[in-house]
């Protein structure tokens, strides 16, 4: 994604602070100068907003060497910071998944899982019938995952492969207790899409984010 259409996404949020976040969110870590560029700011005003916000608690910095030289500063969320960006309804549905375990066994907990994957796959598959490429079908399941929360996006790498990112897991705290709910999204994404799709990274694993490969099917 371009500078400018970060830009014009980030804008929705009103204060500075809440775009610094936002950007760090999507983005990883930055270094004062780049998300000050990013958001249309000076490398000072940025490192003052990012100052007030590691006061708080959101983020903090770590240094890393590139090349010859001091070692660069960058700014990341902490723990604090990623719960800006909530959990859906997370202790609720964890105490519903816990009963209905306790109450139905977890053959219960399987049948809601089918089922909420048969009503995702449908309405992918509804929204993405005349998408004419791989391509097309990946940017409009990428506007409906960040409908429903997940802050996703893609990128086309240098070798054509489609890289698909959600930056943010609105079910996290579901999903931790049931991971038969990421089980079942990467089936999803493999029907709707029609394609090959690997996970390369996964937030449950402690990632910042969830990653898949997306390469036409042989």
């Amino acid at each position: 994604m371009s500078s400018n259409r970060l830009l014009n996404t980030v804008e929705k949020a009103s204060a500075t602070p809440e775009r610094l976040l936002y950007l760090l969110k999507t983005r990883g870590p930055q270094q004062s100068a780049e998300a000050g560029e990013m958001l249309g700011m000076t490398a000072e005003a940025a490192r003052q907003q990012l100052t007030k916000l590691a006061s708080a608690g959101l983020v903090e910095t770590y240094s890393q060497s590139r090349g010859v030289g001091r070692p660069s500063q960058f700014w990341t969320l902490t723990q604090a910071g990623h719960n800006r960006f909530p959990d859906t309804h997370s202790t609720l549905t964890v105490q519903l998944l816990d009963t209905v375990r306790h109450a139905f066994g977890e053959q219960a907990i399987d049948r809601l899982i089918d089922l909420r994957e048969q009503a995702s796959r449908e309405n992918y598959l509804r929204e993405l019938k005349d998408a004419p490429d791989l391509k097309e079908r990946v940017a409009r399941l990428a506007a409906l995952r960040s409908l429903e929360g997940y802050m996703a996006e893609y990128e086309e790498l240098a070798d054509g492969t489609l890289l698909f990112i959600e930056n943010h897991c609105p079910i996290c705290a579901a999903a931790a207790a049931c991971q038969g709910f990421c089980r079942a999204e990467l089936t999803v994404f493999s029907e709707v899409l029609n394609a090959k799709v690997e996970r390369t990274e996964h937030i449950l694993n402690g990632a910042r984010r969830c990653a898949y490969t997306i390469t036409p099917k042989i």
